[in-house]
């Protein structure tokens, strides 16, 4: 078989509904290796997986992180919750990553801050290895298990920025998400309970045993769930305020220790 030409990677993904084909093609051709797997990423991708496992890596605050397969994809709007984390910590010593997925915040974070130490922690064992392999590179360590539950217990009351992209949509209207998410991505990462907060509701409660004076949180939500989380952030006695990217359609929540 002949290799495909640009023209035909373009014609083959607009016809499987890619609304950008054009640039998908481009990423497909500059990342596949031979024409064989110009032809399977393809076919991979009009059968619907996320373009960042059919290509196997995504592009994150200037980073190519590696995305294996039934791992959440970072999107571009959590770009501005590692702005809001930079912004509030540049001197950090110690961050960690709950909920971490790819691990594409910690290593945003660890790329931009010199010499912190990174951990970072997730419950699916697909995203810790997929981590690993990103966080690497900053000498971040990656745990596995239920939020602070994975965490050693002596970086208590010692992180100066805690991040956690909590998954925050609401069990009834996942199955309103694109089938990209819905189908390829792991549902723990996704579904938040019946109004999307419980995840949250668990890391504000305990976020202020393993801050260190003066320490945040910061978190992703919904500009429907703001009001419904600082109420969740006050009870954890952190104070709080909120930022809002009208550009990428980002609220993050800042909590700091009390």
């Amino acid at each position: 078989m002949p290799p495909l030409s640009r023209s035909s990677v373009v014609s083959a993904l607009r016809s499987a509904g890619c609304v950008f084909a054009e640039d998908e093609a481009e990423l497909i051709l500059s990342t596949a290796r031979t024409p064989d797997e110009v032809t399977a990423m393809v076919d991979r991708r009009a059968a619907g997986l996320p373009l960042e496992h059919v290509l196997g890596w995504a592009e994150f605050h200037g980073l190519r992180l590696a995305v294996e397969p039934g791992v959440f994809v970072p999107r571009r709007r959590t770009e501005f919750l590692v702005d809001q984390a930079l912004a509030q910590g540049r001197n950090a010593s110690l961050v960690v990553d709950l909920c971490c997925g790819s691990g594409a915040v910690g290593a945003a974070l660890a790329a931009a801050l010199d010499g912190a130490a990174l951990h970072a922690a997730d419950i699916d064992p697909a995203a810790v290895r997929c981590a690993r392999r990103n966080l690497a590179a900053h000498g971040g360590r990656v745990h596995e298990g239920d939020l602070f539950d994975a965490l050693p217990d002596d970086l208590r009351r010692r992180v100066d920025i805690l991040v956690a992209n909590v998954p925050y949509v609401p069990t009834d209207q996942v199955a309103l998400l694109p089938s990209e998410a819905r189908d390829h991505e792991p549902l723990v990462a996704l579904d938040g309970g019946s109004d999307g907060l419980d995840v949250l509701r668990r890391v504000t409660a305990e976020a202020h045993r393993w801050l260190a004076p003066g320490g945040c949180l910061l978190v992703e939500t919904s500009e429907r769930q703001v009001p419904s989380a600082v109420e969740a952030f006050t009870r954890g006695g952190l104070d709080v305020r909120v930022a809002v990217s009208d550009e990428l359609y980002a609220n993050v929540l800042i909590g700091t220790r009390r």
